[in-house]
C-alpha cells in the first residue's frame, strides 16, 4: 500500500474495499499453507473476478472446483447475514476504540480480529458443533432434555451452564437472521441427507428454550443464528479452522462500515472510565508487608 497511514475517507474506503476482497483469499491460502504444514497435498486455485464471494470461497477451497447453487447461495446468505448485526458487538466496538485512536485501517482491523479470534465472540458455531456431537441419543426427546438440564446444572459437556446457540444480548425477542437463514438451513439438509441430524438440532432448539425460559423467567427467548451455522458449515465441508476467519471475511463489511463512521463523526479519543468499588483500605508501610 502506497499510503497505509493515509485515514482520509476517500483512502480509507479503497483500503476497505480491497481488504474486502483479499480476505477470502487470504483465508483459503492461509488454511492451504496449515493443511500443507500438516503433511497434506497443497492446492492453490486463483480466484475468478466473475464468481461471487461465496463462489470463489468454495472453488478455492475444494480439489476439484466444483460446488452446487444451492451450496453457493446458502454461503452466500451466511455471509450476508454475519456481516454486521450492530456497533455493540465486541470485534466492532473494538475497531471503533482503535479507530478513535487515529490508527490506520490495517491496524484497526487486526484488532477486530483480534477480537473475533476470542472463543466468546466467534466461537459460538463450534461450541454448537461440540455440544452437538456430545448428545447421545437423538431422537429420544426426555434424554435431550436431561442432558440439557445436566449442562444447565454444570455436569455435562464443557460445565460452563451454557446452552450455545440459544439467546442473544441484543435480539431478546428473536434473532430476524436465524429466521431468514433457517429456510437455507433445511434445504441445504434436505440436498446432503443430513434431516436426521437437522431433527436433533430442531430438539435441542426447542427443549433448550423452554428450560431456559422456566430458569430464566421469560416468555420468549431467541435462537441466535450461530446455533445452525456450525451445521451449515459442516454441510459444506467447510473445516473447522476456517470457521472464524469466514466471520472475518463476512464481518469486515461491518468492521469497514464502523471504521468510515467513526472517522466521519467520532472526532474523540473513546476512553473507558474505571471507578474502584473496594471499600478504603489503609496504606500499609513496606516495613509491615
Amino acid at each position: 500500500d502506497d499510503k497505509p497511514n493515509d485515514i482520509g475517507l476517500e483512502n480509507v474506503l479503497r483500503q476497505c474495499l480491497q481488504l474486502m476482497s483479499n480476505m477470502p483469499v487470504l483465508a483459503i491460502y492461509a488454511y492451504q499453507a496449515w493443511r500443507f504444514s500438516q503433511g497434506e497435498s497443497l492446492f492453490i486455485h486463483v480466484p475468478k473476478p466473475e464468481l461471487s464471494t461465496a463462489e470463489n470461497f468454495l472453488r478455492m477451497l475444494r480439489e476439484d472446483c466444483g460446488y452446487t447453487d444451492l451450496e453457493a447461495r446458502t454461503l452466500d446468505v451466511a455471509l450476508i447475514l454475519h456481516a454486521d448485526n450492530g456497533g455493540g458487538n465486541n470485534s466492532t466496538f473494538t475497531n471503533h476504540v482503535v479507530t478513535s485512536s487515529g490508527t490506520d485501517t490495517y491496524s484497526a482491523i487486526a484488532a477486530s480480529m483480534a477480537s473475533l479470534k476470542g472463543p466468546r465472540h466467534g466461537g459460538a458455531n463450534s461450541k454448537v458443533m461440540a455440544m452437538m456431537d456430545d448428545v447421545k441419543d437423538w431422537n429420544d426427546e426426555g434424554c435431550v432434555a436431561d442432558y440439557l438440564t445436566r449442562i444447565l446444572n454444570k455436569d455435562a459437556f464443557d460445565r460452563s451452564g451454557l446452552i450455545y446457540g440459544l439467546g442473544h444480548a441484543v435480539y431478546t425477542k428473536t434473532d430476524p437472521r436465524c429466521e431468514v437463514f433457517r429456510a437455507y438451513v433445511n434445504h441445504l439438509a434436505a440436498e446432503k441427507g443430513r434431516e436426521d441430524e437437522l431433527a436433533l438440532y430442531a430438539n435441542v432448539e426447542k427443549i433448550g428454550k423452554q428450560l431456559l425460559m422456566e430458569r430464566q423467567h421469560k416468555s420468549v427467548l431467541s435462537t441466535n443464528i450461530d446455533f445452525y451455522s456450525g451445521f451449515v458449515y459442516e454441510m459444506l465441508g467447510l473445516p473447522k479452522e476456517l470457521y472464524t476467519p469466514l466471520f472475518a471475511v463476512a464481518r469486515i463489511a461491518g468492521w469497514s462500515a464502523h471504521r468510515m463512521e467513526e472517522l466521519s463523526v467520532g472526532g474523540k479519543l473513546i476512553r473507558p472510565r474505571y471507578e474502584c468499588v473496594e471499600e478504603h483500605r489503609p496504606y500499609t508501610s513496606m516495613d509491615r508487608r
